[in-house]
């Protein structure tokens, strides 16, 4: 019987529907005509132009500052929440995998507009505090995520026979779970910093005067820029993006094979 080659045409089609806008901005990066569209010529001036603009190394900081800030309290905290929900069971751990999930599944511009009500009616000024909050609270569900996981392939009776050893519950934690675990926390916090620096929405909703990052910059950079900088901009943005992720992957099936 001849096999259809219509599911390669599929996964091809779309391939190229989610890849080639990547590609085009990639070219069009390169392109040195000042509005894009007809090829003109290669030049590197829409680059040296983005690395000489004193407002995107601004909004870059803020950026990093959130992202940093969420990354690392989201792997503390979302370690905490998947080492309960592995290891202890009850019937409030149907709520608990409900609080996880929560943030994984609600529509961004609705988290925003809760966020934006929530600091409201506290009367919190909007600003990089706001941003890391909000950040925190849908980081802490990927990194659970990833760590529930990696806890999931883990075996803990050499937790047991440390203690059987004479290793105390904390040493055996610090000196055999903790590095363990490690390429599993960090592949979550490199997730989490990834979306948290792409993070555009909720953002939007949760920033105040002073506190823009890099992907509302980008937003006004549309309506008010230079598109060909965007471009370069964009393209800085996806490498940056690819490596974090590709490293995260890395660590999360390095430290499985290792285990």
């Amino acid at each position: 019987m001849k096999r259809s080659s219509l599911p390669l045409l599929t996964t091809i089609a779309v391939l190229v529907f989610f890849y080639f806008p990547l590609v085009l901005v990639t070219i069009e990066s390169f392109n040195a005509s000042k509005y894009g569209g007809p090829w003109t010529g290669f030049s590197l001036r829409w680059y040296k132009t983005l690395f000489t603009d004193a407002e995107v190394f601004r909004a870059l900081k803020n950026t990093l500052i959130v992202g940093v800030v969420s990354t690392l309290v989201s792997m503390v905290l979302g370690t905490v929440a998947a080492f309960a929900l592995h290891r202890f069971k009850g019937k409030l751990q149907a709520a608990h995998y409900g609080l996880i999930y929560l943030p994984l599944v609600v529509p961004d511009i609705l988290m925003g507009i809760s966020l934006l009500l929530f600091f409201v009616a506290l009367k919190v000024e909007l600003s990089l505090v706001t941003i890391s909050i909000a950040h925190i609270s849908f980081c802490i569900s990927y990194v659970t995520m990833v760590v529930l996981g990696r806890l999931q392939d883990f075996d803990f009776s050499v937790m047991d026979a440390a203690q059987d050893l004479g290793a105390d519950r904390l040493t055996a934690f610090r000196k055999i779970l903790l590095p363990l675990l490690a390429p599993g926390i960090l592949a979550g916090g490199l997730l989490a910093f990834t979306l948290s620096i792409d993070d555009f929405v909720i953002t939007f909703f949760v920033s105040g005067p002073g506190s823009t990052t890099l992907p509302v910059y980008i937003y006004s950079m549309m309506k008010h820029g230079s598109p060909p900088v965007i471009n370069a901009l964009s393209v800085v943005l996806l490498a940056v993006t690819f490596v974090l992720v590709l490293y995260s992957q890395f660590l999360n099936h390095g430290g499985k094979e290792n285990a």
